[in-house]
């Protein structure tokens, strides 16, 4: 019997408005990634888009899918996955989808780890991980995306030289990201000289804006898988 993965964390906010409320019903059903059935084989990305796209890229906890929305305006030919729990950052990612007719993008609207699993190897050249729970309670430092487990399973995923991207403005989950990067033989550091810098392909999200605004500093870590 397969192993239960506990979820920690929020699937709801305040009630939808009735137009987030109609892109749920309507359109995620459309754009919802099913797991393939029990001896089915792997899931390829390719098989999720009506067209091939040149790369496949993987974003962990979109929030409210600002970053998701404007890296797939700006990339057409890459077939992006946004893997989101929360209910009301679905809604908002369904919402930038409709307005921008963005159609290089799919949905896992439940927690990322089940669909980690089902994942044909080395077909993903990018993975975001940005502004993630940072759960900066000692006992809680398990439930961090960061951690060996969930590496081992997103590496095997990632192409030789695929970008994972990290970023926090949490004191505790910084020093903790850093940490554990540090201790992988998998992947190397490729962070510009100030980690502080948001590069230009690195759109600004609502946390990140959050955080600007509440006085914390955010890092934005690159990694090349090896």
């Amino acid at each position: 019997m397969p192993e239960l993965i506990r979820f920690f964390g929020r699937r709801r906010g305040k009630k939808l408005r009735v137009t987030g409320q109609s892109l749920v019903d309507e359109l995620l059903p459309r754009l919802a990634i099913p797991l393939p059935e029990e001896g089915s084989g792997k899931l390829d990305p390719a098989a999720l888009f009506s067209e091939p796209k040149k790369e496949y890229w993987l974003e962990v906890g979109f929030g409210g899918g600002e970053h998701a929305a404007w890296q797939a305006e700006r990339n057409p030919d890459v077939g992006l996955i946004g893997a989101e729990v929360f209910l009301n950052g679905i809604a908002s990612l369904l919402g930038h989808i409709e307005r921008g007719g963005l159609s290089n993008i799919r949905i896992y609207p439940e927690d990322v780890r089940p669909f980690l699993a089902t994942l044909k190897e080395g077909t993903l050249s990018r993975v975001f991980v940005l502004f993630p729970d940072p759960w900066p309670k000692s006992r809680h430092a398990d439930r961090r995306f960061i951690n060996n487990g969930n590496l081992d399973l997103l590496v095997p995923l990632m192409k030789p030289g695929a970008i994972l991207r990290v970023a926090s403005d949490d004191p505790t989950y910084q020093e903790h990201a850093l940490e554990v990067m540090a201790g992988r033989t998998d992947f190397e550091n490729v962070t510009g000289e100030d980690p502080t810098c948001r590069p230009d392909d690195w759109p600004e999200t609502r946390y990140n804006a959050k955080a600007i605004r509440e006085g914390r500093t955010a890092i934005f870590l690159s990694y090349k898988r090896l």
